[in-house]
């Protein structure tokens, strides 16, 4: 039976650094209120990139770490919530073509922070249905262009980078299991308003600034923890493996409490948990493999090591997955 196997992992932050001594000069708010609240110290900005340029230079190194010939990669997804272009092109085809390749399968996703968690369920399937072989997926977003710098509730917790693997057709260290829901209905709770069909984008809505990102953080906070913890649990119950079978525990990075608090569910130590939250902030859809490449040099990744990853974004979404690494 074919299985499906994350070979290689790659990322790419970009070079300016946005510390939260800088937003003291921008918003009402301090350090050492971030730090208490998030975790986060610092994140990165893109200036002259787009998302597709993050994309492509994770991919890159995803595709140079997995030896295939970028000509062996049959399809490209790309989980974004902040897209090159409005409708289209997509990402992916963006991305395709920068990396020089044609003929292949290129769309993109929105599940904004589960994204990765979404494109590992897509691929899995494409892999072990026959259809693909070889697929590169890139959580790639530059959320700089969708925050109001002037909303001290957001502007402190976003930043911008991408993520890239390789998922091929394999023998062994395969993906075990994908857990991936949603709830339509508190939508509203984590939105971009426009400028899309609701409230296109007209001189009333930017004035409006509905084409920035809003939350209600307190209620995501809530939610997001009662819905990770139980999803946790649930799929290594589903798949009988014990906490104390995982190696690392690799959750999307949007919040220290919220890591904190599925940790101590688990009993995990610090030494199984993988936190880059300070270094980055919520890169949403890049989160999760910008993590993972982070444990791959650190060399606290090996191949065979398993790895549980969770996450909870826009939408709402939410999913886990266990799974070997299958990289050398």
């Amino acid at each position: 039976m074919i299985k499906a196997s994350l070979i290689s992992i790659g990322a790419y932050a970009p070079s300016g650094v946005l510390t939260n001594l800088d937003l003291e000069k921008m918003v009402d708010t301090s350090d050492e209120w971030i730090t208490k609240r998030t975790g986060i110290k610092e994140r990165r900005i893109a200036k002259d990139e787009f998302t597709s340029d993050l994309g492509y230079k994770a991919a890159l190194q995803a595709l140079e770490r997995s030896n295939l010939d970028k000509s062996e990669i049959d399809a490209i997804i790309c989980a974004t919530i902040t897209p090159d272009y409005f409708c289209m092109p997509s990402t992916a085809c963006v991305i395709a073509n920068k990396l020089g390749l044609k003929g292949i399968t290129a769309f993109d996703i929105s599940a904004a922070c589960t994204g990765f968690i979404y494109l590992l369920e897509v691929a899995k399937s494409m892999i072990e249905s026959g259809a693909k072989k070889n697929i590169l997926i890139v959580g790639a977003e530059k959320t700089s262009t969708i925050m109001d710098w002037s909303d001290r509730s957001i502007c402190i917790l976003f930043g911008d980078g991408a993520g890239a693997a390789v998922i091929s057709a394999s023998s062994d260290n395969h993906i075990i299991d994908v857990h991936t829901s949603s709830d339509g209905s508190k939508g509203d709770l984590l939105i971009t308003p426009g400028c899309a069909i609701v409230n296109p984008a007209n001189s009333q809505t930017i004035e409006q600034r509905l084409n920035f990102m809003k939350m209600s953080g307190n209620d995501v906070f809530k939610i997001a923890v009662n819905t990770l913890t139980k999803d946790v649990v649930d799929i290594l119950e589903k798949n009988q493996i014990p906490p104390e079978k995982i190696d690392l525990f690799i959750p999307h990075q949007a919040n220290l409490r919220i890591i904190e608090a599925v940790k101590q569910r688990l009993n995990f130590d610090d030494s199984k948990c993988v936190v880059t939250v300070q270094k980055y902030g919520n890169t949403s859809s890049a989160s999760i493999p910008m993590a993972i490449n982070d444990a791959y040099e650190s060399g606290r990744l090996k191949t065979g090591s398993l790895m549980l990853l969770d996450a909870f974004g826009g939408g709402f979404t939410w999913g886990s997955a266990i799974l070997h690494f299958g990289g050398k």
